[in-house]
């Protein structure tokens, strides 16, 4: 059994983690830390879930001896803190992306980690959404020959929410740079489109990355302002080409804990392949979509942990996306203070 402790309790913890927990027999949650102001108003939610310790002692969780792995769910400038402590407290810990707000910060804890023989992870748990395992899937089967092409698009029309300040890349960008980054790794050149079109030189609300790996190009797409449904994923290789429309998220409670099914979605979404085989036949066929189960990442976890297996992220994948992430703020606040300046 690996027992396990909460830092924070918003809509990660309740959405994204929680749900896909609780079918685990060899994993146990037995308390959430919660900062007493962060509880104001907020206590009903704590009642659905009976079985949870939550505590506004910190040091309680920290010194809990059955607790193996602090998993830290709060805004990323507290993240280095939280994980510095629970691993001085000798505890293993997953915390969400992005891991760190600079790469000298995530540096610094893998190191820590490793000195103390202990295990310090980002929860990129996109990496087992459905849409992208169909690609996955579908990119291994080889019928699409040589990939020239894959972009991936995670696009919303909310312009009303486009405000000052650098946050899609860190809160958008972060899931579909990792996705490809974990299938491809270090690409060759990078290209950054990255602007605002709202707030020049302030905001990063358009984002368009190029990555390079000779043949193979792959794009990251995310934009608040795109009216028409776009596919999640385009692929085009030299013998054919597949898309797939994203599988969207669980459905989230008001009322009570988010439940997550882990049915095959609907046949009007699985996503359309179209190829020529080896004997110049061609196929058009609808692709089964696979389930997102964020659950895999801590069975994952915990065979790392447990059996001393490698991490499912590796520290090098972490500090690289960063560094992209990073190097995109940079790109939008350049792009654009040029652009005022024509």
């Amino acid at each position: 059994m690996l027992t396990i402790a909460f830092i924070g309790f918003g809509n990660a913890v309740v959405n994204y983690h929680l749900p896909y927990l609780e079918r685990k027999e060899n994993i146990r949650i037995k308390s959430i830390y919660r900062r007493e102001e962060d509880r104001i108003g907020d206590t009903e939610r704590e009642g659905w879930y009976p079985s949870i310790q939550f505590t506004t002692n910190l040091q309680e969780v920290l010194e809990d001896s059955e607790i193996e792995l602090v998993v830290i769910c709060t805004h990323v400038d507290s993240h280095t803190e939280y994980a510095r402590k629970a691993l001085e407290h000798n505890k293993h810990v997953l915390v969400e992306k992005p891991f760190a707000a600079t790469v000298e910060e995530a540096k610094e804890i893998f190191d820590f980690a490793a000195s103390k023989g202990l295990i310090a992870m980002a929860n990129q748990n996109r990496r087992f959404d459905g849409d992208f395992l169909t690609l996955k899937k579908v990119i291994e089967s080889g019928v699409l020959g040589q990939i020239i092409e894959i972009q991936s698009h995670y696009d919303y029309f909310s312009p009303q929410y486009i405000n000052k300040g650098f946050g899609m890349m860190h809160g958008l960008a972060v899931h579909t740079i990792d996705q490809l980054y974990s299938l491809f790794g270090k690409p060759k050149k990078i290209h950054y489109d990255v602007r605002s079109v709202y707030h020049p030189g302030e905001s990063d609300d358009y984002i368009d990355i190029d990555f390079h790996y000779g043949q193979l190009k792959t794009t990251v797409k995310c934009s608040l302002a795109v009216k028409i449904n776009h596919p999640k994923f385009v692929v085009h290789g030299d013998k054919g080409s597949f898309i797939k429309y994203s599988s969207g998220h669980q459905q989230k409670n008001e009322n009570g804990p988010t439940k997550v099914s882990f049915e095959t979605e609907e046949e009007s979404n699985w996503g359309t392949l179209s190829y020529v085989d080896t004997n110049g036949v061609e196929h058009q066929e609808k692709v089964k979509s696979e389930v997102t189960d964020y659950g895999i990442l801590y069975e994952k976890l915990y065979q790392s942990i447990k059996q001393k297996t490698k991490k499912p992220v590796k520290d090098e994948e972490v500090l690289a996306v960063l560094q992209i992430l990073n190097d995109g703020v940079n790109s939008a606040k350049n792009a654009n203070y040029e652009t005022e300046n024509l």
